[in-house]
């Protein structure tokens, strides 16, 4: 379980002491390094080594995903990661991010508690599907600046951000922002268990995905919203 430490959960506070291990690759290859941590903490240790898993290797901007989960835990009054479906995260961009917050806080695309809204930012959005609630999680300006000058032994920028962003405290890191959603939290969350057939193409809807028009239910595709068209034979 993520401990709860206020808004911010700071490097201090968690007890992260992280160092780095460098074998002698080209720069081109630097997402290839072994990374050593040595975390106190267990449970960003586990988080880390879950994200890291995944990719085969540790860079930065899954640990800005792992630490912004964490400064999640001090916002909600939840208990991450979760074993429910309460939290939804927003994250405003694929990759290896994503899996970072998912590590942190149990987010998932397959447990339905995570959405891609694609506008190529590193940053995320978690709401609170019983109160509706919403933090929006970006990082500040000044991070890689900060980075560079907080790892001065560092090899390479990339290096520089790996450190760094597992130490640094997370005010220094973050920008958090009270917001609302201009979306339909509840037509997002759906209903389980409930299941259509679009009256066009005769495929199984989910998750009340339906658009009613003409008196007849169909899905989205048929619709007029897809993100694909068929070739013509």
């Amino acid at each position: 379980m993520a401990r709860s430490c206020g808004p911010f959960c700071t490097s201090d506070n968690l007890g992260i002491k992280a160092r780095i291990k460098r074998l002698d690759l080209p720069v081109k290859e630097e997402a290839e390094a072994e990374i050593v941590i040595a975390a106190t903490d267990e449970t960003l240790k586990s988080m880390l080594a879950q994200t890291a898993a995944m990719h085969k290797h540790l860079c930065p901007r899954q640990v800005l995903g792992v630490r912004m989960g964490l400064v999640a835990a001090g916002l909600f009054p939840l208990e991450l990661p979760q074993k429910n479906k309460r939290l939804l995260a927003f994250v405003e961009t694929d990759g290896c991010f994503a899996d970072g917050v998912s590590a942190a806080t149990g987010c998932t695309l397959g447990h339905r508690t995570m959405r891609l809204v694609d506008y190529g930012k590193v940053a995320v959005t978690f709401a609170d599907t019983q109160t509706g609630r919403a933090v929006r999680l970006s990082p500040l300006a000044s991070l890689r600046k900060l980075a560079a000058e907080s790892a001065p032994e560092a090899a390479n920028r990339w290096q520089a951000q790996l450190a760094a962003y597992q130490t640094l405290p997370a005010e220094q890191m973050f920008r958090a922002q009270e917001v609302r959603l201009n979306l339909d939290l509840p037509a997002i969350v759906g209903k389980a268990g409930q299941r259509l057939a679009c009256a066009e193409c005769g495929e199984e809807i989910l998750n009340q995905r339906v658009a009613e028009k003409g008196g007849r239910t169909l899905c989205l595709s048929c619709a007029g919203d897809s993100y694909w068209s068929a070739l013509e034979s």
